[in-house]
């Protein structure tokens, strides 16, 4: 524990301070990058593997501790950024800069999708000469690449000083889903991305990490399917059904344990986020292995709601909505039909021994 509070402490240093000195840090390195709404910038980067934290803020004005207000009006000189802290032990600043151009439109200058102004135009901000050469290198390979027709229009700059933003624009995708799906759908930006990029939009680096040795949680074939799950399951988890509320299985459970995914088997949420929220069908705070949890757009009701899925077996769990309990805000609405419950008492015997330290007391 005393270990784990000196890095922390160590980090808010590290974050407070700014400091140039990487390595004195546990071996944290930093980037700084705009890619136009920082929204959508700092949830990209939160997907890297490697990635420690990021926030978003502004850069790269004149203006002292600049507001929001103020720098959406495009008088202060900063642009809307997000700056990274990664360990180079995992993940490379090589490797950013490529995650970097594969998620903006570099041949824009004068803003980034429907956000229009100085302030949401593209740069890579530097913070050592190191850094510098390998923006004009990666600049340079885009340039060559012929992925685009227009020229590269994203600019290399010197790092100055980063104001974090308010709190409430920090980790908005989190704290407002429904808002945030909405937008970014709404922007093009993923449109114009899958366009460019196509099959590089799934380098390994974009990959969140996944809980369990690979291979370890499958789908099994169609046909085994049917003969495993119960009509119910097999509606809900392969045909996106729903199940009747305050009539399923674990609306009502209040045991000890995790919730699974009945197809794949791989872990998805735990009795301790699991909450009374009155709609009859579980729901849970946030998902045990956020790793095992594809959020997807599903437009089904004429209105725009995030459905949860699997990542293993690609079931359809439910919906997540931003109407839950602080601090995180989020209801997992799921279908007890696509989970199966493993009381604490039989998770090493099932294989789920590495969950038991949760319910110690």
């Amino acid at each position: 524990m005393a270990e784990q509070a000196r890095k922390k402490a160590a980090y808010d240093d590290f974050y407070k301070k700014g400091s140039p000195d990487e390595d004195e840090y546990a071996g944290l390195a930093r980037a700084t990058f705009a890619g136009g709404c920082f929204w959508c910038t700092q949830a990209d980067f939160e997907k890297v593997g490697g990635v420690v934290k990021v926030r978003a803020g502004y850069t790269g004005g004149h203006t002292e501790n600049p507001t929001y207000e103020e720098v959406s009006s495009g008088k202060t000189g900063h642009v809307e950024a997000v700056q990274v802290i990664y360990d180079p032990r995992k993940v490379s600043y090589e490797q950013l800069l490529d995650f970097f151009w594969k998620h903006i439109d570099p041949t824009d200058p004068g803003g980034q999708f429907v956000d229009r102004g100085s302030q949401y135009r593209s740069i890579i901000f530097y913070h050592n000469e190191e850094q510098r050469g390998a923006a004009e290198a990666s600049r340079r390979a885009q340039t060559n690449s012929g992925s685009f027709q227009k020229p590269i229009a994203t600019e290399i700059l010197p790092f100055t000083k980063f104001y974090k933003a308010e709190e409430y624009h920090q980790d908005y995708n989190k704290k407002n889903r429904s808002h945030y799906s909405y937008y970014r759908f709404l922007s093009g930006r993923d449109q114009f991305l899958a366009k460019v990029w196509s099959k590089d939009m799934e380098i390994d680096q974009a990959r969140p990490e996944t809980a369990g040795p690979a291979g370890k949680y499958v789908k099994p074939d169609d046909a085994v399917l049917r003969n495993k799950l119960s009509g119910l399951q097999y509606e809900v988890a392969r045909k996106n059904g729903t199940e009747p509320a305050f009539d399923n299985e674990y609306w009502n459970n209040k045991a000890e344990g995790i919730y699974v995914d009945v197809v794949s088997g791989e872990p998805l949420f735990s009795s301790l986020d699991k909450y009374d929220s009155g709609t009859g069908w579980p729901s849970f705070t946030r998902p045990l292995e956020p790793g095992n949890i594809v959020e997807k757009k599903d437009f089904s009701l004429f209105a725009l709601r995030i459905e949860v899925r699997s990542r293993h077996g690609d079931s359809h769990l439910g919906h997540v909505f931003n109407d839950g309990p602080p601090p995180g805000g989020l209801r997992y609405c799921i279908n007890s039909a696509a989970l199966r419950f493993i009381p604490k008492a039989e998770l090493e015997k099932e294989g789920y021994g590495q969950y038991t330290g949760l319910f110690s007391k």
